[in-house]
């Protein structure tokens, strides 16, 4: 345990004070008292103020010592959110004891299952000063799935006292039994806090029970054996995709399976992650190598999530070359990629016509948009005497000129293509593909214009450097262009004007900068207008290139 300033007495205080107190609460609850009653009251009070104390000292150490090294700096934050979860416990025993005041028949709640839970309360509390002390993960475990056995207890007492309240006897005396029961299903839910604290103070990353499971079983169909003490996990943030990200590796790198050498976990939804997964096979099977390979997948059907382990690519996403390589390399990236792209979509090119989705697309996000910048639901309105259309007619009006607007032929794209889902590999000039659930047959403008609005929307505004994000937008539109040429494509840049309207309207849901989200929203009304005040042939339809750089 931690030395400073007292800070392991104070927790292992608070932990004794919550045990005494669980344990009067069990002896009231069998025999009530006022003695009883005052001593458990009075005793709440001193725990509040021991996680008071706890709290004041974990937060003065993290300010005052910022050479405070991994490890001690999680304990710190786990007793810290222990403490919160226990003084928790403190005040549900005083509500529980505040309930049997309620009661006629003080003896009433013994008829149920009130010993089986205290049980399970009192075994599982003793033992979180241990699972902090030895930094024991099965001990932690064992706190964490206390509370799946307490919120069986309390389904299981539900339903018998719903059943029981059918014959109209005892109705207040059953209602307040409930509420018993509900309180101490909620000690279960603070115990799963501190049990998922320590296995922070073990990791060094948040993780949740069953996010801890599904990582492990993950992990043996991988093929990897070990202890999990063996492994270390790094959690990567910053995911919109709703997925929790990690990077997993062997302490030992040397030995073991290719897990063992570094991977990716991904867990989430069970149909994105196994479309997913489903993708990274077919991307294989056609182009072997370009993807990530997979080690290990599990569901867990009932909590609808899935889970699995995929190769961790070398190299580093085309965002950071932009950000931080040098002209030889960047421009080496660029060109690999163009090529790539060229031998996948020529290889899984099929004649159309095809008609996309674009406005539709757009359309299915715009709720999320509208919560995050309400004002970009543009009204009609009049400017003198010219009439100024509302932004749901404007996206009404592209839909039908986009469904006589149709693709020439579909490709297999990546679906999702931002700048930060492609690899580059400058050891051997290499390029790979990840965050592959929307792998579709679909019109390659798609991706064009995910990639061009990827770059846009970085949010660097330094002149040398956006200059340069700006030289990346024109090299990768002429791309476009040199391949719908080759593919006999004249209307890519009508297809390509909805398709940016698309990407940069949902982009906004993604930017608080204002001033920056504004400019994208008015770049996708601008291109509206275009497309809705156009009236020749698609074929001569022309893109104003410079509305990609800002």
């Amino acid at each position: 345990m931690l030395t400073f300033e007292g800070l392991d007495e104070n927790f292992k205080f608070l932990v004794l004070e919550v045990k005494n107190q669980i344990a009067a609460t069990r002896n009231f609850v069998n025999s009530p008292s006022r003695s009883l009653f005052r001593k458990i009251t009075s005793r709440d009070d001193y725990i509040d103020n021991l996680k008071t104390i706890i709290e004041n000292k974990t937060y003065s150490r993290i300010n005052k010592d910022t050479q405070l090294d991994d490890n001690t700096l999680n304990k710190i934050r786990a007793i810290q959110l222990a403490s919160v979860n226990l003084e928790r416990i403190g005040d549900y025993c005083v509500n529980i004891v505040n309930q049997m005041a309620y009661l006629e028949d003080k003896s009433f709640v013994n008829r149920f299952e009130s010993p089986e839970a205290f049980d399970i309360i009192e075994t599982t509390t003793a033992s979180i000063e241990k699972g902090f002390d030895d930094k024991d993960m099965p001990l932690a475990l064992a706190i964490c799935k206390s509370e799946y056995n307490l919120d069986s207890l309390y389904k299981d007492n539900f339903n018998r006292i719903m059943a029981e309240m059918g014959s109209g006897k005892n109705i207040p005396d059953l209602v307040t039994v409930l509420f018993i029961f509900r309180y101490l299903e909620r000690i279960g839910d603070s115990l799963l806090n501190i049990g998922e604290a320590i296995i922070f103070s073990i990791l060094g990353e948040r993780i949740k029970i069953e996010q801890f499971e599904s990582l492990q079983h993950t992990l043996t169909v991988s093929g990897f054996d070990g202890s999990f003490s063996d492994i270390d996990f790094q959690g990567i943030w910053g995911s919109r995709s709703g997925c929790r990200i990690g990077h997993v590796q062997a302490k030992d790198k040397e030995n073991g399976p290719p897990v063992a050498q570094g991977s990716i976990y991904k867990e989430g939804n069970l149909a994105k992650i196994k479309a997913e997964r489903d993708n990274l096979k077919l991307w294989n099977k056609m182009f072997p190598g370009r993807v990530p390979d997979i080690f290990g997948y599990h569901e867990t059907p009932a909590e609808n999530k899935a889970s699995m382990l995929v190769e961790f690519l070398p190299g580093c996403t085309l965002d950071t070359m932009i950000l931080t390589s040098d002209d030889v390399d960047l421009e080496n990236g660029l060109f690999t990629l163009e090529q790539s792209l060229r031998n996948i979509w020529t290889t899984t090119i099929k004649k159309g016509p095809f008609v996309t989705n674009y406005m539709e697309q757009l359309k299915s996000r715009q709720a999320g948009v509208l919560q995050v910048h309400p004002e970009f639901n543009r009204h009609a309105r009049s400017l003198g005497s010219s009439e100024i259309i509302s932004s749901a007619e404007l996206i009404d009006e592209a839909i039908s000129a986009e469904h006589g607007l149709p693709a020439p032929f579909t490709v297999f794209i990546h679906g999702d293509f931002n700048c930060n889902n492609v690899v580059y590999s400058n050891a051997d000039e290499r390029i790979r593909f990840i965050d592959l659930y929307r792998s579709r047959n679909f019109d390659y403008i798609q991706d064009i214009s995910v990639f061009l609005v990827s770059c846009f929307r970085m949010p660097i505004f330094d002149r040398p450097i956006r200059n340069k994000i700006n030289v990346v937008i024109s090299r990768f539109y002429s791309f476009a262009e040199e391949f719908a040429a080759e593919n006999n494509d004249p209307t890519w840049k009508a297809r390509l004007t909805l398709a940016l309207v698309r990407s940069f309207y949902t982009s906004t849901r993604f930017e608080f900068n204002y001033g920056f989200a504004k400019e994208m929203f008015n770049r996708s009304m601008f291109l509206l207008e275009k497309i809705n005040r156009y009236s020749g042939s698609w074929d001569n339809f022309t893109l104003p290139e410079d509305i990609l750089h800002y």
